[in-house]
């Protein structure tokens, strides 16, 4: 029986992964009535028992991308990957109502702006703290700080080595995964309610995949609006790393 299901399981990895996040889902959302009483939300506790198993899997398999490195869980890795990935934060766009989104109208730029260069400078000033002094190295770490994206593709540009890379997405991980986390404790400090403030939260956060989380497990209404806005970081930040912030950084040093 269990070599069937083996065999059914590898052959059919995208349909396992599903069921994998759906029994996660389904506990996640019984610790969070259960154990919390709604205190803290079941998106939240899923996002850890992920990364809980992502650990555990790399740890046995000895490989580099967690549970898809098991063969028999080797469907996580596609559904985890980039492809879906787009897909989810495009299909976000469809749901936003365009009267809701110009109210953000300058308050919706200028948190944008805000949450480019304000997470820019603080991986500068952490960069330099932790002995970086060149220009070309804090300027890759301080664009990871922006996105796990932005980091790579500016370190590219201005030839940073793969080390340096290497650490700028690891920054822009942790920064997703705090958002994820934190948002949904943070919520009603933050006044997370409308649209709008999910807009200027969005911005201001900058990374999708933290956002979206974040606030999935928030109010999923406000998800495709915290994506909208957070989704231009991405853009932005890969325009104004290797070119605006870049030119500073390396007049200051």
């Amino acid at each position: 029986m269990w070599e069937i299901f083996e065999k059914a399981a590898k052959e059919n990895g995208l349909v396992t992964a599903f069921a994998i996040v759906g029994f996660v889902v389904l506990v996640s959302g019984f610790i969070s009535r259960r154990l919390t009483f709604g205190r803290v939300q079941g998106s939240a506790i899923a996002i850890l028992i992920g990364l809980a198993l992502a650990y555990v899997g790399g740890r046995v398999s000895g490989g580099t991308k967690g549970l898809a490195d098991l063969a028999l869980f080797s469907g996580v890795g596609l559904m985890g990957g980039n492809m879906l990935r787009d897909f989810a934060i495009v299909a976000t766009a469809f749901e936003v109502q365009a009267e809701e989104a110009r109210r953000a109208g300058w308050i919706g730029a200028i948190a944008l702006l805000l949450g480019t260069v304000v997470p820019f400078i603080v991986g500068v000033g952490v960069a330099r703290a932790f002995g970086y002094s060149d220009a070309v190295s804090m300027t890759t770490i301080g664009a990871g700080a922006i996105t796990y994206i932005v980091g790579p593709v500016t370190g590219a540009a201005i030839g940073a080595s793969s080390d340096v890379m290497a650490l700028s997405i690891a920054t822009g991980v942790i920064k997703a995964i705090l958002v994820m986390v934190a948002t949904p404790m943070a919520a009603k400090f933050l006044r997370l309610k409308t649209p709008r403030s999910a807009m200027v939260f969005g911005g201001l956060a900058g990374t999708v995949s933290g956002v979206s989380a974040g606030l999935a497990a928030t109010n999923r209404e406000l998800v495709p609006y915290g994506a909208l806005v957070a989704t231009f970081h991405t853009g932005l930040g890969c325009l104004l790393g290797p070119s605006v912030l870049y030119f500073i950084v390396r007049a200051l040093t």
